[in-house]
């Protein structure tokens, strides 16, 4: 009876057993399965495009889904080690050790993983290992949605209609079983990884707000789609409602796929047709990440660069202590300060308040984009490399299908319109708590009295706002008119 050579899973940003295509294929070949995440901070350096080094919020929930996908591979029987270095010089090693015939993993369309991954492909090659790479990141993979000049698609709309018209999605596929595996191979300890902060401890709110992993992932879906799903259409814009899925870090680590995400929000159409509506708006949020994956795909350095060259030329202005402000939730304006505290506890911040604050740190505080998308790289637990750079820059209006520059959001109508009973700035800027609901959004309007009343002495207990929205708007146009030649 001939042996069956072991196979290795490389894990990645798929943090999952179910709707794994190599995870499946490997188990499938019944062979002994070991899983591998490696931690690689130096192929990084190795090419450009460079990968970017996780932020601060992502390294944590890394490390808590990591531990709850070893969990979930013990519990069939399999194995998940941890190595750190260069991919391919690791996965070349453990298969030589554990004498692999293949090698396993799931494809990111993305120039820096791809670059990373065929240098893996390369050093398994060497030794007359196999590679195996299948489709699991995506609905639909870049390569199939091009135009003429076989580039592709810059409009959402018409992209999203391609994507629809190619039909389903494959499948998504079931978890194995049961596993087999090998015991007494060397891995690392993940708490020898520091992904997570000591001191200063700053992930008590992460810890109170989610619960990583694929279990916590599919919970969270379950919910939405029995609950929350109703009503999703107006309520995902209400910052003081419980009104959206919550799914983003999942799907960024991978803990649930895009396929997974479709299907289960069509079974859902199907049985309760009166929703249709409300998920066809859920799914159009999905193929907005999908929208910003296949710009990232053709444009790498999306994170770095103008998509509209016009704005290499903006004047953007160099103040550290506008800035800090910003970061701090201390811009004297409540819904912008309710965000920003929103994001520093939670790790996540609503996403019509996304849209405000990046409004108001690049076109009231003339702050170059840049810097407010590094800072939600380090903050957001599910800071993605293509939906983080492509909405800043749909909102300084540099990028592709983006808002025009003079949509400049009026910070205080946002937070009347969005926000009426300020339920939301009560609950992240809780000094401002006992203002009216006339005045929780521009507390500067306030009477002397009716401030004492609310315990609020501006400039002190709450910040004055450090720029006048009306010159803050006619400074960021007269900007503008530069760069468009208008001045």
């Amino acid at each position: 009876m001939v042996k069956i050579q072991p196979a290795i899973v490389w894990f990645r940003d798929d943090l999952r057993l179910s709707d794994h295509p190599g995870l499946y294929e490997a188990a499938s070949r019944g062979a002994p399965v070991v899983g591998v995440y490696v931690r690689d901070e130096q192929s990084r350096a190795l090419k450009p495009p460079a990968s970017r080094p996780l932020g601060g919020a992502t390294r944590w929930w890394l490390a808590q889904s990591l531990r709850a996908l070893r969990s979930s591979l013990e519990a069939i029987g399999g194995t998940l080690v941890l190595r750190t270095g260069p991919a391919a010089a690791v996965i070349a090693t453990l298969a030589r050790e554990i004498n692999a015939g293949t090698v396993f993993w799931n494809g990111i369309a993305q120039a820096p993983h791809q670059a990373v991954a065929a240098d893996v492909e390369a050093a398994l090659a060497r030794d007359g290992v196999t590679s195996e790479i299948f489709s699991g990141d995506l609905l639909v993979e870049p390569r199939a949605i091009r135009n003429k000049e076989n580039r592709g698609l810059r409009v959402f709309t018409p992209f999203w209609r391609r994507v629809q018209g190619l039909g389903d999605p494959p499948k998504p596929l079931p978890a194995p079983k049961q596993l087999a595996s090998i015991s007494g191979i060397a891995s690392e300890d993940l708490d020898d990884w520091k992904l997570e902060p000591t001191w200063p401890d700053w992930a008590g709110g992460l810890r109170e707000s989610w619960t990583p992993g694929e279990a916590g992932a599919q919970a969270r879906l379950k919910a939405f789609l029995d609950d929350g799903i109703k009503g999703y259409t107006d309520d995902r814009d209400r910052p003081d409602r419980d009104g959206t899925s919550r799914l983003s870090p999942h799907l960024r680590f991978g803990e649930i796929s895009p396929r997974q995400l479709w299907y289960a929000a069509r079974f859902t159409a199907a049985e309760h047709p009166r929703l249709a509506g409300d998920i066809d708006k859920f799914l159009s949020e999905l193929g907005w990440r999908e929208f910003c994956r296949h710009l990232l795909f053709d444009i790498p350095d999306l994170a770095e660069r103008n998509l509209q060259e016009q704005f290499d030329a903006f004047p953007w202005k160099r103040d550290a202590r506008a800035l800090k402000a910003w970061q701090r939730g201390l811009t004297g304006y409540p819904i912008v300060d309710a965000g920003m505290r929103e994001l520093w506890h939670t790790g996540v911040m609503h996403n019509r308040v996304r849209m405000v604050v990046a409004s108001f740190l690049v076109k009231h505080l003339l702050i170059d984009w840049r810097a407010g998308e590094q800072w939600f790289w380090d903050t957001l637990v599910d800071a993605d490399t293509g939906s983080n750079p492509a909405n800043w820059q749909w909102v300084a209006g540099s990028g592709a299908d983006a808002a025009p520059y003079f949509r400049v959001f009026n910070p205080i109508l946002q937070g009347e319109k969005f926000d009426p009973d300020g339920g939301y700035v009560r609950r992240w800027v809780p000094e401002l708590a006992q203002l009216p609901d006339d005045l929780i959004h521009q507390p500067w309007t306030a009477t002397p009295i009716e401030l004492a009343s609310a315990g609020i002495e501006l400039g002190k207990t709450y910040p004055q706002p450090i720029v006048d929205h009306k010159q803050g708007r006619e400074r960021a146009l007269a900007a503008y008119a530069k760069i468009r030649g208008k001045d």
